[in-house]
């Protein structure tokens, strides 16, 4: 079930006052509040690898690929913290704002 659906019926029965519509707001609510203890833990995750990577940019002489950004980094990195993970970060949360691609047949990047 989407979390739409489950905010609509948490919305259309709120008004409703039984031991069956407190038992289904609960469940609901339970669902619905599971995926943010994950999202919290993975937000820790990339901020403790943030602050390796931009450190490992910092010092860079040149555009770095993706590759070898993790080789230099990856004994650093939290526990977990993955290549995939690595890439994730740098081309889709952190480019634009602290990191640069530089366009090639590889793409490379930098510290913005």
């Amino acid at each position: 079930m989407k979390k739409a659906t489950m905010n609509t019926i948490l919305s259309l029965i709120a008004t409703i006052d039984t031991p069956e519509a407190e038992a289904v707001r609960a469940e609901l609510n339970a669902e619905l509040s599971k995926g943010e203890a994950v999202k919290a833990e993975n937000a820790k995750l990339y901020d403790a690898a943030k602050a390796v990577v931009m450190g490992e940019l910092a010092t860079a002489t040149e555009a770095v690929t993706i590759g070898e950004l993790y080789e230099a980094v990856a004994d650093k990195l939290p526990e977990g913290f993955t290549k995939g993970k690595l890439q994730y970060a740098v081309t889709r949360l952190w480019l634009g704002t602290d990191i640069v691609r530089v366009e090639g047949k590889v793409s490379t990047y930098r510290k913005a």
